[in-house]
């Protein structure tokens, strides 16, 4: 299966899967907007995404993958399948007794992942994070499918089934909002908020099983041999749990830096913990399907060429992040300039209004300028885990984190002094700052949106940045020279800028359109010239897109 055929599948499950995240999202401001009840959820969801992400997608798949790919690649189907079983046997014992410290724990990991939740905010996080707590299991063990299925090279179930995940929530949140009427509009009892929020946990623990019951019977008809164990004798086993150390740290260090940005929001004026979640689906949108889709189709090629000439994986990384960037950047240059609309095309109804949409799209630029960074570095590191190089991604992740949480601090404190009013910028406070706002200076300005997240996506930019230059130094080292962009990055920032320019000009004709119509109007707009003018210039997959386009045309 060709690398790009491989990274479409991909993408076109992660596609699916983050359109009903979309969806799921503009319930969830519609219903509840940026309420303490939105607070509270984004705190308690933390720890099992932070689970689910070390035990599963992220640190599962780039350990097992690379074994479990080579023993099919070498025809021993039966001992891949040994070493599945074992893998599945032992996060099952690891991942329940996670999650029994998590339930039996869940007041002081609130404490701590969010400690500037207080009163009635503070103990629905508790109450949810209990309730959310036990789908961990179930969502572990979908990763270890994706691991499975991937290796088979059966890309598009196992990124399409969060699918489900997503739809039982929306349901959740539909059905309790039919029931608890009038919950669509202003003022809504916070009371009633809460028992919302509360439903919609239970529709995660719901979503996972669900998603786990789509996948498994596939795994099970793919995979010889395949029985529980928790036996470490295969060296596959081992190898496997030996990298798993040092990848977790490397993915730990990414929802490390998430932990301290939600810690750290929770203590700015506000609702920025809110703000901060609604920018972050945004803004992993194009890292899931484009970094992310890139990265895990070729992590199973990797690995099973991981004998071949340096020369083969330097072209498929260069082709690799080609592609990405292709794909990033004008996304990446759309939410810098009109990221407002964008948020207010999704969201802007119901309990989220226009100063919202204002104030999470300055947010999400922010986080625009680390995009490309942060969406290369994927790749680069499927590339070092396919050459065993695990405890190397590990220090450039947690260099990271320290150096985006050091900096964002001190960038929020100073941002957190600044707000978003009709009028323009206000400042309350001081400046230089080197505290948070004390609690009478919080009440000033209300309904005015507060810039201090901007500070912390700032730091989470430059992280990004840092990271990719000593993640393509070391890839350099094993396959030889990369270039962000794969040698295209010119062409690819010139029809960028040219898209960018044309949404600037845009927007004054598209102002007094609804929300719903104009940050679409400016989006397509853009998107045309860009491949428009990524075809002139020669790139690679504006011109296979095209051709792509009139073969199905013709055909």
């Amino acid at each position: 299966m060709s690398s790009r055929r491989s990274s479409s599948l991909v993408a076109a499950g992660i596609f699916l899967s983050r359109v009903a995240g979309l969806a799921r999202e503009v319930a969830i401001a519609g219903f509840l907007g940026t309420s303490g009840a939105v607070e509270a959820f984004r705190a308690a969801m933390r720890i099992p995404n932070v689970l689910q992400n070390l035990l599963g997608e992220g640190g599962l798949s780039a350990s097992f993958i690379p074994v479990y790919s080579r023993l099919l690649a070498q025809g021993r189907e039966e001992e891949a399948g040994r070493v599945a079983g074992a893998i599945a046997g032992l996060l099952l014992v690891v991942t329940g007794g996670l999650v029994v410290l998590g339930v039996v724990l869940a007041r002081p990991l609130v404490d701590v992942i969010a400690f500037g939740l207080t009163g009635e905010t503070r103990d629905l996080a508790v109450t949810l994070l209990r309730i959310v707590t036990p789908g961990v299991g179930l969502l572990v063990l979908s990763a270890w499918c994706l691991g499975v299925l991937n290796s088979h090279r059966r890309f598009f179930l196992s990124y399409v089934a969060p699918v489900l995940w997503n739809v039982a929530q929306i349901a959740a949140l539909v059905a309790a909002g039919t029931v608890l009427a009038g919950l669509l509009t202003a003022g809504t009892a916070p009371e009633r908020l809460a028992d919302l929020a509360v439903v919609l946990a239970w529709g995660t623990v719901a979503g996972g099983a669900l998603q786990l019951g789509a996948q498994l019977p596939t795994v099970l008809r793919l995979t010889t041999g395949l029985r529980l164990s928790l036996s470490v004798r295969h060296p596959g086993v081992r190898q496997a749990l030996r990298a798993f150390g040092p990848i977790v740290l490397a993915r730990g260090g990414a929802q490390l830096s998430a932990l301290v940005d939600l810690a750290l929001a929770s203590v700015l004026a506000g609702t920025a913990v809110a703000i901060l979640g609604y920018a972050q689906v945004l803004y992993l949108l194009p890292i899931s399907l484009f970094g992310m889709s890139v990265a895990a189709a070729e992590l199973p090629e990797l690995s099973a060429r991981s004998d071949a000439a340096p020369g083969e994986g330097r072209e498929r990384v260069r082709a690799g992040l080609a592609r990405v960037a292709f794909f990033v950047a004008p996304i990446a240059g759309l939410f810098l300039v009109a990221g407002d609309l964008v948020v207010g095309a999704l969201w802007q109804r119901g309990q989220f209004d226009a100063q919202d949409a204002l104030t999470v799209g300055v947010v999400l630029g922010g986080y625009a300028l680390g995009l490309l960074a942060i969406t290369a570095s994927r790749l680069l590191q499927s590339a070092l885990y396919a050459a065993q190089a695990a405890a190397v991604v590990a220090r450039a992740s947690l260099l990271r984190v320290v150096l985006a949480a050091a900096l964002g601090a001190a960038l929020m404190l100073q941002l957190d002094r600044v707000a978003l009013t009709p009028e323009g910028l206000a400042l309350v406070g001081e400046l230089p700052a080197f505290t948070p706002l004390p609690a009478e200076a919080r009440e000033a300005l209300q309904g005015a949106g507060r810039l201090g997240p901007v500070g912390l996506t700032l730091g989470a930019a430059v992280g990004a940045w840092v990271e990719y230059l000593l993640l393509r130094r070391q890839v350099a080292a094993r396959l030889g020279p990369v270039r962000l962009g794969g040698g295209e990055l010119a062409r690819t920032l010139g029809a960028t800028g040219v898209a960018m320019a044309l949404a600037v000009a845009l927007r004054p004709l598209v102002e007094g359109l609804p929300p719903l119509l104009a940050g679409p109007a400016v989006a397509a707009a853009g998107a045309v010239a860009y491949l428009a003018l990524g075809w002139w210039l020669g790139l690679t997959e504006a011109r296979a897109l095209l051709a792509a386009a009139r073969a199905r045309r013709g055909g």
